[in-house]
């Protein structure tokens, strides 16, 4: 049995590209054992649906965690992180993780994740079949890489990646490719920062880019750099749908931006920070999940046809 889709219609006094689930946040506080539940991806699996979720319990370290969900509003996380076994048998040796992707490809489930190489951050990628095992590789993104977001086909033949330089760089969105998802290469620049306004201190890629009729949709965050700190926004972007290093359209406007009293104020103030979002194909229909103040996970909602429209209609010239 198909599991149902969470999606709310847009109340009619409401003209914003995304708009949010009236019962926000989907999961809160202390979460059984876990402190905070943020920055997460899920996708649909049996009758229902199965996620890696950044988790923190009291200490304050961030780890993978498997949950599962019937509707995809009501969560139920495991207590223990995910262990995840190098490729050579040995066991996971990373002292965090956190901010993961998942996506389906080819018969396997594949997380993008950040985990610690030698005190630095950088982005991993890690498979299972079952959501039982789980194999890690061993670091095929160079340290001090984050933000990591797979492409859900090949193009010509290879694996097409976006991810960002940790902070402290350029703050630009970049591009690789790989034959075999262990060496990549054919690094170059994907899509810069914006010269002014909510994404001018740095960009990254958030949900698994949305394959549509007119191209791919790209969901991703922003952040601007104020007198009160950063604060995180939510953005889009239209790209060739067959060659997706090409930019069609890029918003000039953000599509979601922190408002709401749990998007304010938590452990992280004023982010908004998308990882996954659910599509159904049937009707279009988008469900966005975003982490809120590194704190608590919330939905929003849109559909493909609204969003490219108001990307259009908004894009930088």
């Amino acid at each position: 049995m198909k599991a149902p889709f969470p999606f709310v219609e847009r109340p009619a006094s409401n003209s914003d590209p995304f708009w949010r689930y009236p019962n926000n946040p989907v999961i809160g506080r202390n979460h059984g054992s876990l402190a905070r539940v943020f920055n997460s991806a899920l996708l649909p699996y049996g009758d229902g649906y199965i996620g890696v979720f950044r988790a923190e319990k009291r200490d304050s370290i961030p780890h993978l965690f498997l949950g599962r969900s019937l509707d995809g509003i009501h969560f139920e996380i495991e207590e223990t992180p995910i262990r995840f076994t190098y490729e050579d048998g040995r066991k996971d040796d990373s002292a965090y993780g956190y901010d993961p992707r998942l996506i389906e490809m080819e018969g396997k489930y594949y997380i993008l994740w950040c985990d610690d190489l030698n005190d630095s951050p950088a982005i991993n990628i890690g498979y299972t079949e079952d959501f039982i095992h789980f194999v890690k590789m061993n670091h095929p993104f160079p340290p001090n890489s984050r933000n990591g977001v797979l492409f859900p086909e090949k193009f010509d033949g290879q694996y097409l990646a976006l991810y960002r330089p940790t902070d402290g760089t350029d703050g630009n969105i970049y591009r690789c490719r790989s034959q075999d998802l262990h060496h990549w290469g054919d690094y170059s620049l994907f899509l810069p920062k914006t010269h002014f306004g909510w994404g001018k201190y740095k960009i990254g890629a958030g949900c698994n880019p949305i394959k549509t009729k007119e191209g791919w949709l790209l969901i991703y965050h922003g952040v601007i750099n104020t007198c009160n700190g950063l604060l995180y926004s939510i953005g889009g972007a239209l790209l060739d749908l067959k060659d997706p290093t090409k930019v069609l359209y890029r918003s000039k406007d953000y599509l979601l931006t922190p408002e709401a009293p749990y998007e304010t104020a938590g452990f992280v103030p004023n982010v908004c920070f998308p990882c996954s979002a659910l599509v159904d194909e049937a009707t279009g229909r988008i469900a966005l999940y975003y982490g809120c103040a590194d704190t608590v996970t919330s939905l929003a909602f849109s559909t493909i046809d609204i969003l490219i429209s108001y990307i259009k209609e908004h894009a930088e010239p």
